[in-house]
């Protein structure tokens, strides 16, 4: 009680923190949905990768279903900034400089995203921002031609020469965005802060950013996935249209990871509202990875324009309900959406298992009514649900994705009168759990 009592308070004093300018425009109220090059190239990057990527990304329909950013992570620059201070782009990497290739990115129809560090230097020993953010906001903006920044953790200066905490050390690029933007006219860049969840950013830093990481950095095994969906099922609430939970880079396609994980992968990710950023080697992608990412259904669910929370756990299923464990996260979720409920259960079994829930656990479903029944993977309307539902033989480590909506009153006379049973009454007093009504 004492950490969640401290939580709220933290909460209630940033929540009157005064934000920056740079969150004032709309940038950033929906997650956004793109390509990062470190899980694919890591520092194995120049600008004919940078094209070729753009260029598949349109060829492979991607940015047809909404991916909009091409985004280029650390090992860009020269080791050492300019004699009058500038990071310098790597003239071997980038010979025709990053102007050209934004300009070309943005030809596509696309926008296009850099990377820095709130430290001394990136976490590849490259230059960081720290006591440049003024600078290298103009840089990548008005220079460069950049859209967004993804800005990252390592290096920290000394506490006698950064007297800051944590907020305040990331507040400083904030500010240079937000003056930035006031001092052009132009929307700012969107900043998207890779601080590691370590310091609990979804409790401040939608003061100053559009997405906050939450964890380390992702693998590409189904144990790193369990984690994340684990760790990130407590949090759900920090997510909506003020900012998101950023779960990292999406790894479909990479690894050991089956169809099927994937598909839990994809949509933990997608209907937790977390950025979705493809991490994987276009080139060489599978047909059925290549589905995976571009599954229009629960994309729409990401990118709902009326809706911006994420859905929530309401049974851990596997283990007893808040049950922190890594191995097995929870199980069953819903949430809200424009167009009715949306459900996910996960199998975290290691074999295939059935998984029933009544309809009445999501706070979101009425008692009394029927639900039609959308499959958001097999894109199938599956008739009507009637207070409950079984998802039969959900494959080891795999996905059920559902959307319900209203189909009117549930049939006249169907028994027992309350699905759940406690504390259901009849008007004349009659608690219906404690007689032998058939069925309970």
């Amino acid at each position: 009680m004492a950490l969640l009592s401290l939580n709220i308070a933290l909460l209630a004093i940033l929540s009157n923190t005064p934000r920056t300018l740079a969150l004032d425009n709309g940038v950033g109220r929906l997650p956004f949905l793109g390509y990062n090059t470190w899980n694919a190239y890591h520092c194995e990057i120049n600008e004919t990768v940078l094209r070729s990527t753009a260029d598949n990304m349109v060829k492979l329909g991607l940015q047809d279903v909404g991916y909009q950013y091409i985004n280029i992570d650390d090992c860009y620059s020269e080791k050492n900034r300019s004699a009058d201070g500038n990071i310098v782009a790597n003239a071997t990497r980038f010979p025709s400089g990053m102007r050209n290739l934004t300009d070309y990115i943005h030809g596509l129809g696309f926008k296009a995203g850099i990377y820095s560090d709130s430290g001394w230097f990136t976490c590849q020993l490259f230059p960081g921002s720290f006591q440049n953010e003024a600078r290298d906001a103009r840089l990548f903006q008005e220079e460069w031609g950049f859209d967004l920044l993804k800005y990252d953790n390592c290096a920290v200066p000394f506490d006698e020469i950064i007297k800051e905490g944590i907020v305040g050390k990331y507040s400083r690029m904030a500010q240079a965005i937000a003056d930035l933007a006031a001092e052009t006219g132009k929307p700012p860049l969107l900043f998207s802060l890779c601080e590691w969840g370590r310091e609990q950013p979804w409790l401040w830093a939608r003061n100053f950013g559009q997405s906050w990481r939450t964890t380390d950095d992702i693998d590409s095994s189904w144990k790193a996935l369990a984690n994340l969906i684990n760790r990130n099922s407590f949090i759900t609430w920090a997510s909506d249209f003020s900012g998101h939970n950023d779960m990292d880079i999406l790894e479909v396609g990479n690894g050991d990871l089956t169809v099927d994980e994937a598909k839990s992968h994809f949509t933990a990710w997608a209907l937790m509202k977390s950025p979705l950023l493809i991490g994987t080697d276009l080139s060489i992608i599978s047909d059925e990875m290549l589905s995976v990412l571009k599954n229009e259904e629960i994309i729409a669910i990401n990118q709902d324009p009326v809706v911006g929370t994420a859905i929530t756990p309401f049974r851990w299923g596997f283990n007893p309900d808040w049950t922190f464990d890594p191995a097995h996260p929870a199980q069953f979720w819903s949430g809200q959406s424009q167009n009715g409920t949306v459900f996910m259960l996960i199998n975290v079994l290691d074999e295939a298992a059935d998984m029933h829930f009544n309809l009445t656990e999501s706070p979101w479903i009425r008692a009394g009514r029927q639900y039609s029944v959308r499959d958001l993977w097999t894109h199938t309307d599956n008739g009507t649900a009637i207070r409950d539902f079984t998802a039969e033989a959900v494959p080891p480590h795999g996905v059920v994705a559902l959307l319900m909506k209203d189909a009117g009153d549930e049939p006249e006379g169907t028994q027992p009168p309350c699905q759940r049973p406690e504390w259901c009454m009849d008007q004349n007093g009659t608690r219906i759990d404690n007689t032998n009504f058939p069925g309970f």
